[in-house]
């Protein structure tokens, strides 16, 4: 049954996903803030949150267009007014005409790597903005800055008759695997340094390299400075998470998701006990901390201080293991590892603020090619 506005938090039914409305403000005006102080535009990055209401909060305050990961996202979200959308993820050849039937309106801009890619485009007869994707040290994606392929790519780009070269992105996503806020530090400006040299390097071949975009919530949390950077592209930061608190990027205080749970099984004089909370609701990401874990247990359900001893020890598809043995039908709040794959196990946030449901926010977490509803067998 659907939660009714002005419900208490205690009544919910669960596994309910909780969004703390006045976490989430405080977060927002802080990266925007971040970002105005150090002199880039931000384009956040949807694919934590799949949020249209928060995308709204976030252009309100001044973002300028979004990031996504999956045409599915640029699709919904285009559909609902959004525009000027950066598809940061290595194009898929197979999906060409799914990019075209999302149209111009969306002024959807592709990233590749690899002349491949930038084929696939103009034998489809794609025109319009193209990413260079450029490695900073991470090791996942992206074009070698130091490589003459790097250059080579970006001329191609530049010299195609119906492409257009926005710019050059990257992401430090090795940030999430450093061990002090100084580290982080570091591997933010090491991203800062190798993309201001590329666009330099590409100068001096006689190529405008476009906007620079660099993009991690740790990074961007820490960072001391963006020069020569044109815009930044961190996700995570509307909501963080726990894995944000343990490296330095925020407390736990700015954690602005949880996952409310029941105790549905103890045995008696048992050390263990059995929640609602399994892995299609906290996702089977464990974390970095040690023993790993599956999340991290608040002292209740109205408190903002973690348990020092709770917390999810396994989980299976529908169940998960809590690290003590409570009476059935506790409930308990959960801080994901990582709210990115923990949102994306849920068809909606429930907001609330303070205890009190204020409404519930669809996220728009569809997968795979779109297939309209009417193609699909019904069962019956």
């Amino acid at each position: 049954m659907k939660p009714a506005i002005g419900t208490a938090i205690e009544d919910l039914p669960t596994p309910s996903l909780l969004l703390d409305l006045d976490v989430l403000e405080s977060n927002l005006d802080f990266m925007q803030d971040r970002a105005t102080r150090l002199g880039v535009r931000l384009r956040p990055h949807i694919k934590t949150h799949k949020c249209i209401e928060i995308a709204r909060m976030q252009r309100d305050r001044g973002a300028v267009g979004i990031t996504v990961s999956t045409l599915e996202e640029a699709r919904a979200f285009a559909a609902r007014g959004f525009d000027d959308i950066t598809w940061a993820f290595p194009l898929i050849p197979s999906r060409l005409d799914d990019l075209a039937e999302i149209g111009d309106s969306a002024r959807l801009a592709v990233t590749v790597d690899s002349t491949a890619a930038v084929e696939a485009l103009e034998a489809h007869g794609h025109a319009g903005p193209v990413w260079i994707k450029v490695d900073c040290g991470y090791g996942r994606a992206g074009v070698d800055p130091e490589d003459d392929h790097a250059v080579e790519l970006a001329r191609r780009v530049l010299d195609s008759a119906r492409l257009e070269l926005r710019g050059c992105l990257t992401h430090a996503g090795h940030t999430y695997s450093q061990k002090s806020t100084e580290d982080v530090t570091n591997v933010a400006e090491e991203e800062r340094r190798v993309m201001v040299a590329f666009g330099e390097r590409l100068r001096a071949g006689g190529i405008e390299p476009g906007q620079l975009s660099v993009g991690s919530t740790p990074g961007m949390s820490l960072v001391d400075s963006l020069d020569g950077i044109d815009e930044a592209r961190p996700g995570n930061y509307a909501l963080y998470d726990y894995t944000q608190t343990l490296i330095g990027s925020c407390g736990i205080e700015r954690s602005a998701t949880s996952v409310l749970t029941t105790v549905v099984s103890s045995r008696p004089g048992g050390d263990r006990s059995v929640a609602d909370s399994g892995a299609l609701v906290m996702s089977k990401d464990v974390g970095r901390e040690q023993p790993p874990h599956f999340g991290r247990i608040y002292e209740s359900i109205e408190s903002g201080g973690l348990d020092p001893d709770l917390r999810l020890l396994s989980v299976s598809q529908e169940h998960s293991i809590v690290s003590r043995a409570l009476p059935v039908g506790t409930r308990l709040r959960v801080s994901p590892n990582h709210s990115c794959l923990t949102v994306a196990q849920f068809d909606h946030f429930t907001v609330v603020r303070g205890n009190t449901v204020t409404n519930l926010w669809k996220i728009w977490r569809d997968r795979g090619p779109f297939v309209h509803p009417e193609e699909v067998a019904d069962p019956a």
